[in-house]
């Protein structure tokens, strides 16, 4: 066994540097309001965070649009523009469909970037040309059948008013531009989600209404060798990203912690989830024991397996401060050679940006698709309200504020940033500080949008968009204020690892120097483990 997991922690190495994005899909009859929803944590080491944004546009016959590659910019080829393209904010359009993703990479002989459309040029591209999931599917794959595939594999959600999706693409390696994939829909009142592993496996051949793929589906795995048995017993993650130590306990534990939040049932899968690749897996998608909420979503993309056996805070890598993080890369040596893994939760400090989006049929598109977002790791963070009708960018969001190599206080990912990265390496002592400016901002933008979506209602057109711009301004602002307040108190507070005293909400400036402060110390737990570790060093 030892021998097995160490092979495995070796696998992890190699593997684990590209896994990094998490989705999650509610259906429709799954959520407490009836809402669609989705979500995303764009996870990548060094990347800025920002709220992109395409304006709706009218193009002249024969425009061309430039494809350049999402991850870095590369220029990858033009294809004919759209005469008609929508407005996008971040990850929703102007008429509520969602796309999300996350890369399973698969085999490596079926990347080799033949095609001049990668993932996220797939994504922009749909959401500024469709109205709804379906065309969306249609649209992606149609531009892959002509234009070739550059990415690796990848899963997608894609979401509209009534309808939740999972598709998942991987190319066809050197020689082949094209593209093989397949997409399922999910059951209304179900969960699914997705996080850097395949996770369609069988699916039914004859169900157009919940499942279409590209006709090659199966003979091209077949012709590669990934697959002998009859048709419908095929298995697209199988085929193409078949499961490892890796894909199970880095990426497919992700979506167990959702699942495990609501379905108690979910425990039968840990022995999948510690990593065993011949236990039984989970299902795509799932049945819920209670109807699930934004601010419940919201919790799913801040999670560290908290109170399971993955719980990252009870193990010493967790140090004096019991942090739910752990420092990349996710594999490391001790001084004798033996290799280790790190746990990949769903909540990583590499977070660039994070989305959890509601989409309403029963309200105008303008206001019915709400986006909450926000820059940097989800648990560190406010959600803040974007509605999909919002045709303008905060400054504190833009792209143009600022990059990840400059530090600018004006920018919402690097506020945001200064002050996670001073609560990280003292999570337990100064975590609580944080989460009472969480809590206020998220329970006031709640409680907050039945007032700006009954304003929003009575304005038509131009004036309607212009107040939710003006709504989302005032909104993105009052969390900078918030969150630069936050910074200063942390630091007044918490200086030198002890804490300023309170009086009636301010610090005590009254009391002599030696009473103003309490000394908290370390926990109980790290103050047995010092005793448990050190012998009788430092005894007295």
């Amino acid at each position: 066994m030892k021998k097995r997991i160490l092979i495995a922690a070796l696998l992890l190495s190699s593997a684990l540097h590209a896994f990094a994005c998490t989705s999650f899909i509610v259906g429709k009859k799954a959520s407490a309001d009836g809402s669609v929803m989705v979500t995303y944590n764009d996870d990548s080491y060094g990347k800025f965070g920002y709220l992109c944004h395409y304006p709706a546009g009218k193009h002249a016959k024969g425009e061309m649009r430039k494809i350049y590659n999402w991850e870095n910019g590369t220029y990858l080829g033009e294809i004919p523009e759209a005469r008609e393209t929508f407005n996008v904010i971040g990850n929703i359009n102007q008429f509520q469909l969602c796309i999300t993703e996350t890369t399973f990479t698969g085999r490596d002989e079926l990347v080799a970037h033949e095609g001049i459309l990668d993932y996220g040029s797939l994504i922009y591209i749909a959401l500024q040309r469709c109205k709804t999931a379906r065309e969306a599917i249609s649209l992606m794959t149609s531009l892959v059948d002509e234009y070739g595939y550059y990415s690796s594999g990848e899963s997608f959600s894609i979401c509209d008013k009534e309808e939740a999706w999972i598709m998942e693409m991987i190319g066809k390696g050197k020689g082949d531009k094209g593209a093989v994939w397949v997409a399922v829909r999910i059951p209304d009142d179900c969960i699914s989600g997705h996080a850097n592993q395949s996770r369609i496996t069988t699916f039914p051949l004859n169900d157009k209404d919940n499942c279409i793929y590209s006709k090659d589906v199966i003979s091209f795995a077949r012709q590669k060798g990934y697959f002998s048995g009859k048709d419908e017993e095929f298995s697209f993650r199988d085929a193409y990203n078949p499961l490892d130590f890796s894909g199970i306990r880095a990426c497919d534990a992700r979506v167990w912690s959702f699942f495990q939040k609501h379905d108690k049932s979910m425990d039968q899968y840990l022995p999948y989830i510690n990593g065993d690749a011949t236990a039984p897996s989970m299902p795509l998608y799932i049945k819920v024991d209670h109807k699930i909420s934004a601010h419940d979503l919201k919790e799913a993309m801040r999670n560290h397996y908290e109170n399971t056996p993955l719980d990252l805070t009870s193990d010493t890598g967790a140090g004096l401060w019991m942090m739910p993080y752990r420092p990349s890369p996710l594999t490391f040596e001790d001084s004798k050679g033996n290799t280790y893994f790190n746990e990949r939760p769903v909540s990583t400090q590499q977070t660039a940006f994070t989305l959890v989006s509601q989409i309403r049929s029963w309200l105008p598109d303008e206001i019915g698709g709400l986006m909450w977002y926000g820059c940097d790791d989800a648990n560190m963070i406010a959600y803040v309200p974007v509605y999909c009708g919002a045709s303008k960018v905060p400054s504190a969001f833009a792209k143009s504020t600022s990059n990840a190599v400059t530090f600018n206080p004006n920018s919402a990912f690097w506020i945001c940033n200064m002050v996670s990265n001073m609560i990280y390496p003292r999570y337990s002592a100064l975590i609580d500080d944080l989460r009472v400016a969480q809590n206020e901002l998220e329970s006031y933008y709640e409680s907050n949008t039945d007032s700006v979506e009954k304003s929003a209602l009575s304005l038509k057109g131009d004036k309607r968009i212009a107040f939710l711009n003006d709504q989302l301004d005032k909104d993105t602002m009052k969390m900078m204020d918030r969150w630069q307040q936050l910074a200063g108190y942390i630091i007044v507070k918490h200086n030198d690892m002890v804490v300023k005293n309170e009086v009636d909400g301010k610090f005590d400036e009254i009391s002599d120097e030696k009473a103003r402060v309490t000394r908290p110390g370390l926990s109980q737990k790290v103050k047995d483990l010092i005793g448990a570790t050190t012998g009788d060093r430092y005894r007295n």
